[in-house]
């Protein structure tokens, strides 16, 4: 009988950076403030346990007595590094490994030996890093996936484990140490839950930050979404965004080409959205603000890609909305100083903010 395949999947952090505006006051031009320490959101589907980091100490969960399925000699693990990648998997895999010769018998309820030997012409288990985990119980975006092994008689030697390439080191272990457990008998109910559990955040390796990169979006087709209910002129507001936007899509100056953007009535469906709004919800006295949203798979507490733009006008005459939205758009677009910006958004007087500055 041939054993189930179990998969562990993957999650990723969302992080959220803030900016503000100042009216305009005569005393130079006005700097968007950044937060020192960005607050984390997590995706819905991030709310769910499972962590990179093991606790210090794991809760032990009492594991009936039984008998290693792999019998009493050494399991033989052999290394492929399917994917070609060059990347040296070996130390990771004996990590993996040496936790459990540590903690099978107290989860499992049998001892475990591994012989880690990446060549191994006769292995018991080859562990494949591969590109894309191939289909593993009907799971999508898998992390890794390996045999659910409680009967010997299950064993076709040798047994593959397959991991997906690109995480981590930390998360690399956390695979293994997951996908290993399946090969004794553990499911995704089993403790240790930090290990065993079907979801887990897994961090990739080290990726060039939204700050860094030339376009920080994933791609350059916008939704936006535009509420105007407390605008003093809605379509006068709405025809001001439209201007700005349009100034982006001809091609601003020193900004991305071939952007789009497409008007829609679902915020949930808008990666850009404008409100008004009485009062400030960034700062005091500010008469804009701006938050990117975007994903940080490497988990170095910075934004790698932007995937939404909340723009908040507080209490603008109509024909400064325009502009509003044009800056705040250039410094999504990663024009994070104002010297980057187009030249309408540098040193912008009164009279200039309320002009048809997109023409």
């Amino acid at each position: 009988m041939a054993a189930r395949r179990f998969p562990i999947l993957a999650l990723v952090l969302l992080l959220t950076l803030s900016g503000c505006l100042a009216p305009f006051g005569g005393g130079g031009s006005p700097i968007p403030v950044g937060e020192q320490t960005p607050s984390v959101e997590t995706s819905e589907a991030s709310a769910v346990d499972g962590t990179a980091t093991r606790p210090p100490t794991a809760t032990a969960t009492a594991a009936p007595d039984g008998s290693n399925p792999w019998g009493d000699d050494p399991v033989v693990v052999a290394v492929s590094d399917a994917a070609d990648t060059g990347r040296d998997w070996t130390p990771m895999v004996r990590e993996a490994a040496s936790y459990w010769e540590e903690n099978a018998e107290r989860y499992a309820g049998f001892p475990v030996e591994y012989e880690v030997r990446p060549d191994a012409e006769d292995p018991d288990i080859v562990v494949e890093f591969v590109d894309a985990v191939p289909d593993c119980d009907g799971a999508e975006d898998a992390a890794g996936c390996a045999p659910l092994v409680t009967d010997r008689r299950q064993i076709d030697r040798p047994e593959t484990v397959s991991i997906r390439t690109g995480f981590s080191d930390e998360s690399t272990v956390l695979v293994l140490e997951h996908e290993f457990g399946h090969t004794l008998g553990l499911t995704h109910s089993d403790a240790p839950a930090d290990v065993m559990a079907s979801r887990s955040v897994l961090y990739t390796t080290a990726r060039p930050n939204a700050s860094e990169r030339a376009f920080p979006w994933g791609d350059d087709e916008f939704t936006v979404h535009v509420d105007a209910a407390n605008a003093t002129d809605p379509e006068g507001a709405r025809e001001q965004v439209r201007h700005a936007l349009d100034y982006y899509e001809r091609g601003a100056p020193g900004m991305p080409n071939n952007l789009t953007f497409t008007f829609v009535e679902d915020p949930a469906a808008a990666d850009v959205t404008v409100s008004f709004a009485d009062e400030s919800p960034c700062s005091p006295n500010a008469a804009s603000c701006g938050a990117t949203r975007g994903w940080d798979p490497d988990g170095d507490g910075a934004v790698e890609t932007y995937s939404n733009l909340r723009i908040v006008l507080v209490d603008l005459d109509t024909e400064a909305v325009g502009w509003h939205v044009g800056y705040w758009t250039a410094f999504a677009l990663g024009a994070q100083t104002d010297a980057e910006k187009p030249e309408p958004f540098r040193d912008a007087s009164y009279r200039e903010r309320r002009s048809e500055w997109w023409t």
